[in-house]
């Protein structure tokens, strides 16, 4: 009798075991990686040296982006060296806002009241990054 239900028991757990499926469901990546650049000739004033600013078009950044997706931002002005902003970068610090179609990227002294020079030319990543809802 223990024989007989000991092998009842036995099949059970491998009938349940056996049963159980793992499912993987891999989302769609629908990311966005856009390289451009900034020149020196790009960059604005109008504070005599204390912020620049320079608009980089970005026709990806549709509205459904500009609400739904994660945007970072990337600047190099040495080969393949990327800094993601915000951030300070030899006392100069850099920020950036987006609205639809259009990504602006900041520079100031990192004390925010003396002048900087002109940031110059360099390479920008820019990365939308979809968000389920």
């Amino acid at each position: 009798m223990k024989r007989i239900l000991s092998i009842l028991c036995l099949a059970i757990v491998v009938l349940t075991a056996s049963s159980c499926v793992k499912e993987n469901s891999v989302a769609p990546n629908n990311n966005l990686t856009i390289l451009t650049s900034v020149s020196t000739n790009g960059w604005s004033t109008l504070d005599n040296g204390k912020t620049w600013k320079q608009s980089i078009s970005v026709p990806e950044l549709d509205s459904y982006a500009n609400e739904n997706a994660g945007v970072l931002v990337y600047l190099s002005f040495t080969n393949g060296v990327y800094e993601q902003i915000p951030e300070v970068f030899n006392g100069v610090s850099y920020s950036y806002i987006h609205e639809r179609g259009l990504l602006t990227v900041y520079a100031q002294a990192y004390s925010g009241n003396l002048t900087t020079p002109n940031p110059g030319s360099g390479n920008v990543k820019i990365v939308l990054v979809d968000s389920n809802q």
